[in-house]
């Protein structure tokens, strides 16, 4: 007796349903619909275009499992009834009427997917009874849940694309913002659930796989290529709505199949959603694929015995997926057509070739991609995949697993513009040198030399003999004096200083920017060009302020008594020549010992005065040299700082926090570079 479960068939039908005749009207009955619910009225047009389409008459239907009823559940899925158990595909087109024995009686609907009536061949007509509908409270839907270890990843992700928008261009970055939207939308959708899709080539039986998991035909299979034109949906429980949205499958793609307590308990959670061929004629399909594959959790990749080997799949898929194992299953199906131990040796060298591709194989207990050897056709290895999907659906670990395979593929592929395995930055070295070169520039060891000559020069005036001093005063009347203040720099030399603060800023550069990544060692030259703009004009103004300062250099305690003691052998001098003069005149008695002597001491005197003096001066002016040479150096090196060594640090310091926040995407303690 077939159970008829659909709602909108019992109101339309009542009690009477059982006794419905063969229509002859071109347009199925109401009663006879597939049923639609948790469907949006788009969803039913293309229903009702796709079930009057196929052969162009009602009834006709491309499904394989004849004696199926199907309902809706609330989740948006078609609940696939059947009263005779699992039935083997069928790839007949069924027209409404068996060639064999004319007309069908009327009877229960299949699968949902084309209106079909059952055959007379699947017994005499039975009575249809009616169950009411049953509305369960839905239960709620647990989020995903990302342990600490991925969410701290994640938010280090983030943190990098956020601190590397302005050095690194969109496209570099698309990929780690693809993987921060899509771990976002994930989490927001049920953790109870793991969605695995089922990719493949071209004959590989993937649809076929499909079925035998699902216990009941659901996805059309046969010999016509490409037979999966989009990607149809099986789940196991309630709740998958919101997954099944985010890939884009509409209600009328989505199934449940119905099957015992004990089956469906095993692969409670499980959304399996068969997918059109990778190698698909179509482009759309590969589109698809393509897509599908970017958002489903794990991913069962079916190969057969003729193009487990095939470079489209390896090259395309399996080696850049390499590092998404451990939620990835290959499956070697048709293996009853491989006579004796060939299925062994093929399945051997899919194995060589899956560890060529750089996936780990998950054998022994270790983790990776788990790989079997099973035939849809005769269910031949199908418990074995069961029970493995069973507890791979079991552990609730698949999507983070997936969001963290996803985070390491984005961070290798972020690997060259974050770390190159050297070690970068500006040594104290560079940055000495760096002001070396632009004091170099703005002269300040000539500076230092001028300051000195000029402290020499006026303790030579303040500690001279008096007739040296009239002496130079009347040079200084007839020419400027050119030791207190600087000379000013004539054209050539201004273009030299100029090469040589941009030779200056070139090399730092270079210096700081050796072992980054390309684009940060450009951000790094391009902030010294930007600081080296107006530089020597500052460094001019710096040496004109910081340079030899006006007026006299300070005096030493030791001056006075100089002057004083110079004062003194000029007094000498002055008496004797006076007293001389007395004695020549008349006025003195002679006496030429004491004034000569006086005379000799005082004309002595005074330039041994002088030149102990000089003596004494040297150190002083020396380190008043040295003084004004530094603060000429410490002025332009502090003016290089604030224009040209501060904007390179920042960039380097910019550059050290993504590389740390690289380093915690990356999970690793340490990073070289």
């Amino acid at each position: 007796m077939t159970a008829v479960t659909d709602h909108d068939h019992h109101e339309a039908s009542g009690t009477g349903a059982a006794e419905s005749t063969e229509p002859t009207d071109p347009q199925p009955p109401a009663e006879n619909a597939p049923p639609q619910e948790g469907l949006s009225d788009d969803d039913k047009a293309e229903d009702k275009e796709e079930s009057l389409g196929d052969g162009g008459a009602p009834g006709s239907d491309t499904s394989d499992a004849p004696g199926e009823a199907a309902s809706a559940d609330g989740d948006g899925h078609a609940r696939v009834e059947s009263d005779s158990g699992t039935r083997a595909p069928s790839t007949r087109k069924d027209t409404g009427k068996d060639p064999r024995t004319g007309p069908e009686p009327s009877g229960a609907w299949d699968d949902g997917l084309i209106a079909r009536r059952v055959s007379e061949t699947d017994g005499p007509a039975r009575e249809t009874v009616l169950e009411p509908r049953i509305t369960s409270t839905p239960q709620p839907v647990m989020p995903l849940a990302y342990d600490g270890p991925l969410r701290s990843r994640l938010d280090a992700l983030r943190e990098l694309v956020g601190l590397s928008r302005t050095r690194l261009d969109s496209r570099t970055l698309a990929e780690a913002g693809r993987v921060l939207d899509e771990a976002v939308a994930r989490r927001r959708l049920s953790g109870q659930h793991t969605v695995v899709a089922i990719a493949g080539a071209t004959g590989s039986g993937k649809s076929q796989l499909f079925n035998a998991l699902a216990g009941v035909a659901i996805s059309e299979t046969g010999v016509r290529r490409p037979t999966t034109a989009a990607p149809i949906a099986c789940s196991w429980s309630d709740g998958a709505a919101t997954l099944l949205d985010r890939l884009g499958i509409p209600g009328r793609l989505r199934r449940r199949p119905l099957q015992s307590a004990e089956a469906e308990a095993q692969l409670r959670g499980l959304v399996l959603v068969d997918l059109p061929d990778h190698d698909s004629a179509a482009v759309q399909h590969r589109e698809q694929v393509d897509r599908v594959l970017a958002l489903v959790d794990a991913v069962i990749w079916v190969v057969d015995p003729e193009k487990y080997a095939d470079a489209v799949l390896h090259e395309r898929y399996l080696r850049p997926m390499a590092g998404h194992a451990e939620v990835m299953f290959v499956v070697l199906n048709q293996v009853d057509r491989l006579p004796g131990e060939a299925a062994h040796q093929v399945l051997d060298d899919l194995r060589r070739l899956l560890d060529d591709d750089g996936i780990a194989l998950g054998e022994y207990g270790e983790p990776g991609a788990t790989v079997l050897a099973l035939s849809a056709l005769t269910g031949d290895g199908i418990g074995e995949l069961r029970e493995a999907l069973g507890q791979f659906v079991g552990e609730r670990g698949a999507a983070a697993r997936r969001i963290s395979a996803d985070l390491d593929a984005a961070a290798w592929e972020l690997r060259p513009v974050y770390a190159t395995g050297r070690r970068a930055g500006l040594s104290e070295r560079a940055r000495d040198e760096f002001a070396d070169r632009l004091a170099d520039a703005v002269g300040a060891t000539a500076a230092g030399q001028a300051a000195e000559r000029a402290w020499l020069r006026n303790a030579n005036r303040a500690c001279g003999t008096p007739w040296l001093r009239l002496w130079r005063w009347y040079q200084d009347r007839r020419e400027p004096s050119t030791g207190r203040f600087a000379v000013r720099t004539q054209p050539d030399e201004e273009a030299t200083a100029r090469q040589r603060v941009e030779q200056a800023v070139r090399t730092v550069a270079e210096r700081a920017s050796a072992g980054l990544p390309a684009p940060w060692a450009l951000a790094v030259r391009e902030a010294a060009v930007r600081g080296s703009q107006g530089l020597p004009e500052a460094l001019d103004d710096l040496a004109a302020r910081a340079g030899t300062p006006s007026g006299r250099p300070p005096r030493p305690g030791w001056w006075p008594v100089a002057v004083l003691a110079q004062a003194s052998m000029t007094l000498l001098q002055i008496v004797g020549g006076l007293w001389l003069v007395g004695q020549i005149v008349g006025v003195m008695a002679p006496n030429l010992g004491v004034p000569v002597l006086l005379m000799s001491v005082g004309i002595v005197g005074g330039p041994g005065v002088e030149w102990s003096c000089k003596l004494a001066a040297r150190g002083p002016a020396r380190r008043y040299g040295l003084e004004a040479e530094r603060r000429l150096r410490e002025a332009a090196a502090g003016c290089g700082r604030a224009r040209v060594l501060d904007p390179v640090a920042a960039e380097l310091l910019r550059y050290r926090e993504v590389r740390e926040q690289y380093v915690r995407v990356t999970g690793a303690r340490s990073v070289v570079g």
